[in-house]
């Protein structure tokens, strides 16, 4: 199980831009990464922003379907917002806020590519 985090703040979504591999490198994804065997889904999450953004979230409700991924894992999202720190790029290119109308503006990988949609409406509630 692979775990994402949809960070909002202000209307904004967070995305971040990989550095490796290869193939990934300056494509845009959620922050997130693998829940350990030991781990919650939330404790995952919590764990991978506080490596990756050096940010502590509140992990919230699921946010889209489950997203099929290569080797039979699955993407999982939740919608998540900051408890403390400012989000930076401790293992990736950069990170960026983005609006609903600039989710199109990015390189998306193709698993965060299939929930933009949803990402739109979690971005449109109050």
């Amino acid at each position: 199980m692979i775990v994402g985090a949809a960070i909002v703040r202000e209307g904004a979504l967070l995305a971040q831009q990989r550095a490796w591999p290869d193939d990934a490198a300056g494509r845009w994804e959620l922050p997130g990464g693998r829940v350990e065997p030991e781990e919650s889904e939330v404790d995952a999450l919590r764990r991978e922003c506080a490596e990756e953004l050096d940010v502590d979230v509140l992990v919230g409700d699921r946010v889209g379907p489950d997203v099929a991924l290569p080797g039979g894992k699955v993407l999982r999202i939740f919608a998540a917002e900051l408890k403390s720190g400012e989000p930076r790029a401790v293992e990736h290119r950069a990170v960026r806020w983005l609006a609903a109308g600039q989710l199109g503006e990015v390189d998306w990988l193709p698993a965060d590519r299939e929930l933009l949609p949803e990402l739109a409406n979690l971005l449109a509630r109050p």
